[in-house]
């Protein structure tokens, strides 16, 4: 047989065409055994092609059996740290999707949340946008939680989850000297880089069984770097005024755009509410180990912040 016979004759290699990825998700984690599978699950069953999406997990140090959990979802598991600016930036190192992403482990998607992300990206050009957060779990504080939180949507209290790659990579990503504030800084810079938005679809934040003991310590660890974010920014700057200030904290966020219909038609929630939110403010004042004690931060609280 000639070899023109034989190419004729010969059954061609298959050619595997590769899926071009589009969405990177990336969870951090830290010993999230009890929600990590029902926050992976909700990634899988999104409604936007499951080949399209990448799962990155980024642990640090998980003494459970978190990562076990997690190879069940993707192969794509690292052990990073040590907070979370550092895993989400080691992430994106990682990602190959256009978009990115990020969620903590107790964080549940709705099931059109990529979607409707990618969709209002592509149609309006977008570079980020936020996720309306619902609080869920067990009791009356977690009602009261779940009332608070939705006030903050799209405000400065808020920060971006979905980015557009490229404009994370532009403004360099999350500041790794921060922890607790590095949402709201992430925040920040990428506004300025361009156009943000919000979806409708959102996402269910795990609390659990409300404890108020536990509740405050993870508010005062998250308060040691605000004189380092305060500083950074300018204690004259508007947004830390707001952020940090009582006047929008306590009375602003609650009021503007229409929504003190919803603050005052919920009494017994609105005044739960303050209950925690006069509990926070107490303890980072007085709490001498939080960095609102500092002389910036100090002066935003004492100030109306408008």
């Amino acid at each position: 047989m000639t070899d023109k016979a034989y190419k004729a004759h010969s059954t061609p290699l298959l050619t595997i065409k590769m899926v071009p990825i589009d969405i990177s998700v990336i969870v951090t984690t830290r010993n999230e055994e009890k929600n990590i599978t029902e926050c992976l699950n909700s990634i899988r069953k999104q409604s936007y092609p499951r080949d399209k999406i990448e799962i990155i997990v980024v642990d640090n140090n998980s003494q459970d059996k978190t990562k076990e959990s997690a190879f069940k979802y993707t192969d794509k598991v690292f052990n990073f740290g040590p907070e979370r600016s550092a895993q989400r930036n080691f992430g994106v190192r990682q990602a190959k999707g256009k978009y990115i992403l990020y969620l903590d482990s107790d964080m549940v998607l709705s099931p059109d949340v990529i979607k409707e992300c990618v969709d209002k990206c592509e149609s309006g050009n977008y570079i980020a946008l936020y996720i309306p957060e619902r609080i869920v779990g067990e009791g009356f504080w977690i009602k009261v939680r779940d009332f608070e939180r939705g006030f903050y949507n799209a405000t400065c209290i808020d920060a971006v989850r979905f980015v557009r790659k490229g404009k994370f990579q532009e403004i360099g990503g999350f500041d790794e000297a921060l922890t607790g504030p590095e949402d709201w800084d992430f925040d920040r810079r990428i506004s300025s880089a361009g156009e943000t938005a919000v979806i409708n679809s959102c996402l269910y934040h795990n609390e659990d069984n409300f404890d108020l003991k536990k509740y405050m310590e993870k508010k005062l660890y998250y308060t040691r770097d605000f004189e380092r974010y305060a500083r950074k920014w300018g204690k004259q700057d508007r947004i830390i005024k707001r952020q940090m200030g009582m006047g929008y904290r306590y009375f602003g966020v609650f009021m503007e755009k229409g929504k003190s219909r919803r603050l005052f038609s919920r009494p017994l929630l609105a005044l739960a509410m303050y209950f925690l939110r006069l509990s926070v403010g107490l303890a980072y004042v007085f709490n001498p180990g939080a960095g609102v004690g500092s002389q910036p931060v100090r002066l935003c609280l004492k100030k109306p912040g408008y």
